[in-house]
């Protein structure tokens, strides 16, 4: 991020105000493409963010999988943090500054709908008329019965989504080609199993709680399963033979209810080095979101909620005319890392935002640390009226005005 706000503020630009050109990009042949025949020419941008972020090859070539993702999780805070959590789990492995994202290609959407279905009964393979082949659901089976209470305890479904990540390097022996250096996959695990009676699809939802321990058990299988998948894919089609030898990194996802405004989080990830089909010890991600003000942000973290109290009183005490001041953040451990901050406020003139925004980046200054970042978006009926982001050891934040 600070690259990017040192490219704007030293050009006094704002954001929005112009984007940052791609000059000298790298032309190099791709490698291994699934689905192509032949080798293709991509394009590596030379500017880069931030060196938390991948340079992404162009042209951008959609997941054949695309678009799934919004239909199969639960809000879109798990939306947005699964697909950006993810490229989180793959610096781990994988390093920005030598490879190179592309959504994924190897899993298309019926591959990954069929692998999201419940595991079959010989009898039910029977009565839907289908092949043994076919029966690769990797949710538990529901052998059916009248107690459907029962049944949600037993045999929830536990695994909503899988997404797919590339990651390209520089070929050892020609730079001018790119190969498959890594593949990351995220499992989305249900936190609730949501179900209706089977005679009332209509009917009330009703909720079943998943443990956490077998949230952890049920992926950790189901990761193991999917590398064995993947490397005999590798061996069953040659446009996707890559796959037999690339590392491959799988992460767990929790999602959070329904009802939460809050996003899920990565609990953990486990890697398999090119060729292997057995994936090595798995590693805990410690991640965890936080609501503020919140019930457990004062048991827990009760400094970082009262500094976030004190602001919202300040905010209030200056500028009544708003719904409410609510607060995310990111722990690791029992540290703080990122808090993002919403205050939707009444428009009344520019006049007036101006020096609200001001007075709110000074609050930010004087009252919380200065070891995370914090990101506060100012808004209203308009639309976003204003953002301040600071970085750690900023002793001023960068502000920006949005023009209307």
């Amino acid at each position: 991020m600070k690259k990017w706000i040192a490219a704007v503020t030293g050009a006094s630009l704002l954001l929005g105000g112009c984007m940052p050109s791609f000059q000298q990009e790298d032309e190099v042949i791709q490698e291994n493409a699934p689905e192509e025949s032949e080798e293709q020419t991509v394009i590596i941008p030379n500017f880069q963010i931030s060196d938390e972020y991948y340079r992404t090859l162009l042209p951008y070539e959609p997941s054949p999988s695309r678009g799934m993702v919004v239909n199969n999780l639960q809000t879109n805070y798990d939306i947005a943090e699964f697909e950006s959590g993810l490229m989180r789990v793959a610096q781990q492995n994988f390093d920005p500054e030598t490879h190179f994202f592309q959504a994924g290609q190897f899993l298309d959407s019926d591959t990954i709908t069929s692998w999201l279905n419940r595991e079959f009964t010989d009898a039910q393979l029977q009565e839907y008329d289908m092949e043994p082949e076919e029966n690769v659901g990797l949710n538990p089976v529901d052998a059916g019965g009248e107690n459907r209470e029962q049944r949600a305890k037993e045999s929830p479904i536990y695994l909503a989504h899988i997404l797919e990540h590339n990651y390209f390097v520089k070929s050892e022996e020609d730079e001018s080609k790119v190969r498959l250096g890594g593949v990351v996959l995220g499992l989305a695990m249900n936190s609730v199993y949501y179900y209706q009676n089977d005679n009332d699809p209509f009917g009330p939802t009703f909720e079943e709680p998943i443990p956490d321990a077998e949230i952890e058990e049920q992926g950790r299988q189901m990761a193991q399963e999917v590398l064995q998948r993947l490397r005999q894919m590798a061996a069953d089609d040659p446009e996707k033979a890559a796959l037999a030898d690339v590392p491959v990194t799988i992460a767990l996802f929790k999602q959070e209810p329904r009802t939460t405004v809050i996003p899920g989080n990565f609990i953990g990830y486990a890697s398999a080095d090119g060729g292997s089909n057995e994936l090595g010890d798995w590693n805990e991600m410690n991640e965890n979101y936080v609501l503020f003000p919140s019930a457990e942000a004062q048991e827990n973290y009760r400094d970082d909620e009262t500094a976030f109290l004190n602001f919202k009183q300040d905010v209030e005490t200056y500028f009544p005319n708003f719904n409410s001041v609510i607060g995310t953040g990111l722990y690791r451990g029992d540290q703080l890392e990122n808090l993002k901050i919403d205050i939707p406020i009444q428009f009344y003139g520019k006049s007036e935002i101006i020096g609200f925004t001001q007075y709110v980046a000074g609050r930010l200054v004087d009252l919380f640390p200065e070891y995370f970042d914090i990101e506060v978006s100012i808004t209203s009926i308009n639309g976003p009226e204003a953002l301040i982001i600071k970085e750690p050891n900023d002793t001023e934040p960068f502000v920006h005005i949005y023009e209307q």
